[in-house]
């Protein structure tokens, strides 16, 4: 077992149930000790990889997805949809399952609707504009709340 068979053992339960594996199914699944599954979850969590629960091994981000609830929903044209920790890992789930789809959020700036449309890879053209509180060197400083 590698540290990317544990990342994406999380990102394909939190596509397929919108919940992320405890340490203990990881490990079953995987068929390795369940202090293997969260050596790993710790070696990812380190390397930025994934988001863990402070003082915990429970999966808060696994980018671009999100496995607690956000203003950032990425609907997907199949009819699903998935939680994204930004409005950018929202389009980026979008990317990473290769379909068409919208992401529904709002304006942190005043709480204004705003949904974004994918077709075929491109985002539609929208008069929204981006502002990046927080300068990039500093996300990790707090990514939650970044």
């Amino acid at each position: 077992m590698t540290d990317d068979d544990v990342r994406l053992h999380i990102l394909r339960e939190l596509i397929a149930s919108g919940t992320a594996p405890s340490v203990a199914d990881t490990g079953a699944a995987l068929d390795v000790p369940e202090s293997d599954a969260a050596a790993a979850y710790d070696r990812l969590a380190a390397n930025r990889v994934i988001v863990l629960e402070p003082g915990t091994h429970d999966v808060l981000m696994a980018a671009p997805l999100s496995a607690v609830p956000t203003p950032h929903i990425a609907r997907m044209a199949d009819g699903r949809s998935h939680y994204g920790n930004c409005v950018w890992d929202a389009l980026g789930v979008i990317a990473m399952l290769g379909q068409d789809g919208g992401v529904e959020t709002v304006c942190t700036d005043c709480d204004a609707a705003l949904t974004l449309t994918v077709r075929r890879g491109a985002l539609a053209p929208t008069d929204a504009v981006v502002h990046f509180a927080v300068p990039a060197a500093r996300w990790w400083e707090n990514i939650v709340f970044t």
